[in-house]
């Protein structure tokens, strides 16, 4: 709890900077509107457990970030992401690492390029600065890139996302280059549904090419969730979200803030 809330102050006091609507991990083609701001604070806990050659492996952690989009124009918004991180892993309930920090830097530009009849294309490239410290794991030591296909169709209630992305990631350490894969792809599908208003209940399925060179299994996952807008320009959200596979984390809890002005 301590380093939850220590990350949190940290990236208020940074300014720090927005991404899917929380606790989403599919994107949608919303932008924020000419001259105009959102700031997101996430924050995830995520817990794994694995048992190899007759050890077992625990690994606790999370994530906390802020994120800033603004509009250029009312189709185009700079996005500029900061997540703060730490990790502990036990093998047989000896600590084997215990680390955190900023991790890499994130810049997109979010384009909808198409819209009409409820649905809307967009186009999200991205470059991923190496803030990080590589050494503590917290990142890749180089630039990385990557682009996103985004599309939204709205039929109230409901409203469906799908993304489709690509990621180049680059390693400055020659163990990270042997032991991972650089071409990561990652396709997933969200929903919305209105329960009541001001509440939205959200669900997200997706998979991503699994970056372990030893492994050729994807990991997936699932996800439910709530938003609830306290006003029109003010959400929190809550959500959990479960591996369906040995590869993806076993289970992590969501919970963030969204402020427009």
């Amino acid at each position: 709890m301590k380093k939850v809330l220590a990350a949190i102050c940290f990236v208020l006091f940074c300014h720090g900077f927005a991404f899917a609507a929380h606790p989403l991990i599919t994107d949608d083609t919303g932008t924020q509107g000419e001259g105009k701001f959102q700031l997101e604070i996430n924050g995830e806990v995520t817990h794994d457990k694995e048992t190899t050659d007759g050890v077992t492996t625990k690994e606790k952690g999370g994530e906390a970030a802020a994120a800033i989009s603004y509009g250029i124009t009312d189709d185009i918004d700079v996005v500029i992401g900061v997540p703060y991180q730490w990790k502990e892993v036990k093998e047989d309930d000896a600590v084997a690492s215990d680390n955190d920090g900023i991790s890499d830097v994130s810049i997109e530009l979010k384009w909808r390029f198409f819209e009409r009849d409820g649905f809307s294309f967009g186009l999200k490239p991205a470059v991923i600065l190496p803030t990080g410290d590589e050494n503590k794991g917290l990142g890749n030591g180089k630039a990385s890139y990557g682009a996103t296909f985004i599309a939204t169709k709205e039929a109230e209630p409901l409203t469906f996302h799908l993304n489709l992305a690509y990621t180049r990631n680059e390693y400055k350490l020659q163990e990270d280059e042997a032991a991972n894969r650089k071409d990561i792809w990652h396709a997933s599908l969200a929903m919305e549904a209105e329960i009541i208003e001001n509440l939205r209940a959200v669900g997200n399925i997706g998979i991503e090419k699994n970056p372990d060179k030893a492994s050729n299994t994807d990991p997936a996952f699932i996800l439910a969730g709530i938003i609830y807008s306290v006003t029109e320009d003010f959400d929190i959200d809550l959500g959990v979200k479960t591996g369906l596979n040995k590869p993806e984390t076993d289970y992590s809890i969501l919970a963030g803030i969204a402020l427009r002005f």
